[in-house]
């Protein structure tokens, strides 16, 4: 899974989800710049690295052997878990895993190689597995 070498800090803060605010779309990675096809989000959500790596693997075999494949997010924001049956308080729990938090409008995935229609069929197939709605777009 993907996960970043070194991190500054271990654990970050949670952050706030209102709806309104991260409804604000994204400013950055919003166009298709390496492939002819993009996967791009819809709506806000957290990305696990263990969906990124589902995503891509669903994306890479209904691809075909001459697509190439671009991964366009990387998840580099720890979250935590405590474990199982274990009470209040005493600490904030270990670091779990990793996430990115995606805004809408942000190319996930994208893809080259493949004709038309089995590369918008990959990235379908892709996009279920993301907790996200997602839309495939093309290169302009």
């Amino acid at each position: 899974m993907l996960a970043p070498k070194k991190a500054k800090f271990r654990k970050w803060q949670t952050g706030r989800r209102h709806p309104d605010k991260q409804r604000t779309p994204e400013t950055r990675g919003i166009t298709v710049a390496f492939g002819a096809f993009g996967l791009k989000a819809m709506t806000p959500a957290r990305i696990t690295s263990n969906q990124i790596e589902s995503a891509r693997r669903a994306l890479v075999r209904s691809g075909g052997k001459s697509a190439k494949v671009w991964t366009r997010v990387f998840p580099d924001r720890p979250f935590t878990q405590k474990a199982a049956e274990v009470g209040m308080g005493s600490g904030k729990g270990d670091v779990a895993g990793y996430v990115v938090e995606v805004r809408p409008g942000r190319v996930i995935f994208e893809i080259d190689g493949a004709p038309e229609d089995i590369a918008r069929e990959a990235l379908r197939k892709a996009g279920t597995k993301l907790p996200l709605k997602a839309r495939v777009v093309a290169r302009t």
